[in-house]
């Protein structure tokens, strides 16, 4: 999925099934629950980021489609504008902005150029990629329930299978603001600590919601 799905995107779906799975677990009572309250509370888990990752999947090809929709619609644009101000005022705001604020208008007229020597935009259809990074978001999304569940499957003692959970759930927290750090070039340590902490405080607003 590395060539599909950007490294923001593979983060946001990962991050946003931990803390889905992390307000289920972080419900239960080791003092009261019994198994069958586990079992209840991996079946609530696996089904909501089940659902979560078909509706992330779905809003991802939308997201896809749209995105192909507006770029032809700037070509399209770009045919029908004479003035050469216009022209790059269209490219500029579909640009990033710190890279539009370094283009003259020479770079734009070199760009509207190209645009408009490139042959019209196709009707937009679904694309394999389009499936590919939809399959890629949901099975982010729904596989990061498993590693802070499986103490619960295959651990009897209760105290025990939340400490390792939350052991869990903590390092990969710190491993997701660590690789972060290195895609963005910020310092790994303590954006890991940083997102741990960012996620502890989600997970507890989200429960504090009712969520």
């Amino acid at each position: 999925m590395r060539g599909i799905l950007e490294p923001s995107e593979r983060f946001s779906e990962i991050l946003f099934g931990l803390i889905m799975v992390l307000t289920f677990t972080g419900t239960l009572s080791v003092t009261e629950a019994g198994r069958a309250d586990v079992r209840e509370m991996l079946v609530a888990a696996l089904g909501c980021n089940l659902a979560w990752g078909v509706v992330d999947a779905v809003m991802y090809v939308l997201n896809a489609m749209t995105m192909r929709a507006r770029g032809a619609m700037l070509v399209r644009t770009l045919r029908a504008t004479s003035e050469d101000a216009a022209a790059h005022a269209l490219i500029s705001d579909a640009l990033p902005s710190r890279l539009a604020a370094v283009l003259g208008p020479e770079d734009f007229e070199s760009m509207r150029r190209r645009l408009l020597a490139r042959p019209d935009p196709p009707v937009q259809h679904l694309t394999r990629r389009d499936l590919l990074g939809a399959l890629g978001v949901f099975l982010l999304v729904f596989l990061s329930t498993f590693p802070v569940t499986i103490p619960f499957m295959f651990v009897n003692d209760l105290h025990t299978a939340m400490r390792i959970s939350n052991a869990i759930a903590l390092t990969m927290l710190f491993l997701l603001g660590f690789f972060l750090a290195r895609h963005t070039g910020g310092r790994p340590i303590r954006l890991g600590i940083g997102m741990l902490l960012l996620g502890a405080a989600l997970v507890a607003l989200t429960i504090a919601l009712g969520g």
